[in-house]
């Protein structure tokens, strides 16, 4: 079951099994000791609808979700740590 993240913040990575940008993602978000909470959209069919719905019907993985309204498909770090300082203020 998906969960809302309510600290600003809070950050979700979508993803699925044997998709070689959503591990590039996650381990370049590990080497960088940027906390997430990795949902696996195949195990999740409500994660899965929230990823088509931002992704125009699209299952594009990884999508990040940094608080309740920001996502972003595929980003980049910089692009990623752009959005986090943006959502801290």
């Amino acid at each position: 079951m998906t969960e809302t993240p309510t600290a600003a913040d809070q950050l979700t990575v979508y993803w699925r099994a044997g998709c070689p940008f959503c591990l590039h993602l996650r381990t370049r978000l590990r080497l960088a000791g940027i906390p997430y909470r990795a949902v696996d959209i195949w195990a999740d069919p409500e994660a899965a609808a929230v990823v088509r719905g931002v992704n125009g019907g699209d299952e594009l993985v990884p999508t990040v979700r940094i608080g309740a309204d920001t996502f972003l498909s595929n980003p980049s770090m910089r692009e990623l740590r752009a959005a986090l300082a943006a959502a801290r203020g």
